[in-house]
């Protein structure tokens, strides 16, 4: 099987804004939480690439054959892979596709295979330009390829793009479940490899969640000032879960905060999932923290929360005195079920 060599084609990133744009000349799509994936073939040369510009064809097969069905042989498709479970996509689900063992990779891609949703088109066998043309008629010839070579593909659907403000509303309700947000594209925009334009812009709602501090970690061992505050949620059994961290704390805080936290020493801090746990991120350094008596809670604003955790660190916004610990339940951060893959077709 021929594989291509590391292309040099990066993706067009986009800015983040507070709100959608308004007026003429917008085009709207859904954001989906997924994978980054240039589609570059040439003949019998398939390489699917990473948006870091690395090989992704290995961890996802099935789209790999899936662009190999594809009738036309030259092309390059910019899109995302997703992995649909249960009428919607599942993060942690592509995060396990990357791992070293082929018979793992076939097995998880039999049991959830991912699928490839396209939203731009930047060369075809007519044109090996098309990125230099503006995204009004990148998108007519997108669709015209859909409807020509995809209709009968499973693992490839068409994302779907509306230039109506409120479809693109809409769409941004129904974020924080299963979509990302909104993307906002400029109509008479060519596409910029690499770049991230204004001509591009990301739309995500501001997600928070009240959490438990159960524990804390020391800035370091030589510095007994607390450098992260341990967060928790209690699941229907009343067990509190770790479920990530949050540093965004001042210097001065810090220092106030150690003394405070240090009287509340008190095990296990987590009854549920603990730190430090076994992990391909685990270090002797990660494990080290101090387990707190549940009676704190602060209010932290988040990204993504997928596998029981928050995915990235948190920001951390206010402390909630009048918060009860209990109260902080994983019913704040469980994905609503949502239009996601239905707005695919599926």
């Amino acid at each position: 099987m021929k594989t291509a060599p590391p292309s040099t084609l990066l993706p067009m990133e986009a800015e983040s804004v507070e709100e959608i744009p308004t007026g003429p000349g917008w085009q709207y799509e859904p954001k989906w939480d997924g994978f980054r994936c240039l589609v570059i073939r040439e003949g019998e040369i398939v390489e699917l690439q990473s948006k870091s510009g690395k090989p992704l064809g290995r961890y996802f097969p099935e789209i790999e054959a899936a662009v190999r069905g594809i009738g036309a042989k030259r092309f390059v498709l910019d899109g995302e892979i997703a992995v649909p479970v249960r009428g919607h996509f599942q993060f942690d689900e592509l995060l396990q596709r990357i791992h070293p063992a082929e018979s793992r990779i076939r097995k998880l891609a039999a049991e959830h295979p991912a699928v490839l949703i396209v939203f731009d088109l930047l060369a075809d066998g007519k044109d090996k330009e098309l990125r230099r043309r503006p995204l009004a008629e990148r998108r007519l010839r997108l669709e015209s390829f859909a409807k020509r070579f995809l209709r009968a593909n499973k693992s490839i659907r068409l994302s779907p793009a509306t230039t109506s403000l409120g479809v693109a509303q809409r769409w941004f309700r129904g974020a924080g479940g299963n979509l990302d947000g909104v993307i906002a594209k400029r109509l008479d925009s060519p596409y910029r490899p690499g770049e991230r334009s204004p001509a591009v812009l990301k739309i995500k709602p501001a997600k928070t969640a009240d959490c438990v501090v159960g524990g804390f970690r020391y800035l370091s061992r030589n510095e007994h000032v607390v450098g992260s505050l341990l967060l928790g949620l209690y699941d229907d059994d009343g067990l509190l879960h770790h479920v990530g961290f949050t540093s965004s704390l001042k210097a001065a805080e810090r220092v106030r905060l150690t003394a405070q936290l240090e009287e509340l020493r008190k095990p296990p801090g987590f009854t549920g999932k603990a730190p430090g746990g076994p992990s391909r991120w685990s270090t002797k350094r990660s494990s080290e923290w101090e387990p707190l008596a549940p009676k704190l809670v602060v209010e932290v604003g988040y990204d993504q929360f997928s596998a029981g955790r928050f995915r990235h660190g948190t920001a951390l916004i206010r402390w909630r005195p009048d918060k009860a610990p209990r109260q902080c339940t994983m019913a704040q951060v469980q994905r609503r079920s949502g239009a996601d893959v239905r707005l695919l077709g599926m």
